[in-house]
């Protein structure tokens, strides 16, 4: 992996990082009681980028290093199962665990970006952002090791 490729991962991983710390006090909150509209409005804005985040990485890796990005209506889920597999030129990015614990927040991303935030349920929302310490942290592990384990080969 070159070292542009490795310092543009890990300046992904440090700006969500930096993300997640900044709301981490509205996080943490709506884990005590029901945020209210605006906090539900910036919880999914937090989500979604977060989301985003992650999936920058994939792109950079499946530019980089795949040389083979998916196109399509279906590209964005393409993209996270293309990281659960072995390539040619790697090993894979993600575990297929992870892969599913990534999937409500894809879908999630593309529900946010497609509606209204009056009309999200904290009900739906609650699970992901309860979830989205231990998620993130199970991703920067994974990632991580991908860095590593492809640095020695």
């Amino acid at each position: 992996m070159s070292d542009e490729v490795r310092d543009q991962i890990q300046t992904e991983i440090k700006q969500i990082d930096k993300h997640i710390k900044s709301y981490e006090k509205l996080l943490q909150k709506s884990q005590e009681c029901e945020p209210d509209l605006i906090e539900l409005t910036a919880l999914a804005s937090v989500l979604h980028a977060i989301y985003n985040g992650i999936e920058k990485i994939f792109i950079i890796i499946a530019k980089k290093i795949d040389k083979d990005i998916p196109d399509g209506k279906q590209w964005h889920k393409e993209i996270l199962i293309q990281m659960t597999k072995t390539r040619i030129t790697r090993g894979e990015v993600i575990s297929e665990g992870l892969k599913e614990q990534l999937l409500p927040y894809l879908a999630f991303r593309h529900f946010y970006r497609h509606s209204y935030s009056y009309i999200m349920s904290w009900v739906e929302l609650e699970k992901l952002v309860n979830a989205v310490f231990d998620v993130w942290e199970e991703t920067k592990v994974e990632l991580n090791r991908f860095i590593s384990n492809y640095d020695k080969n």
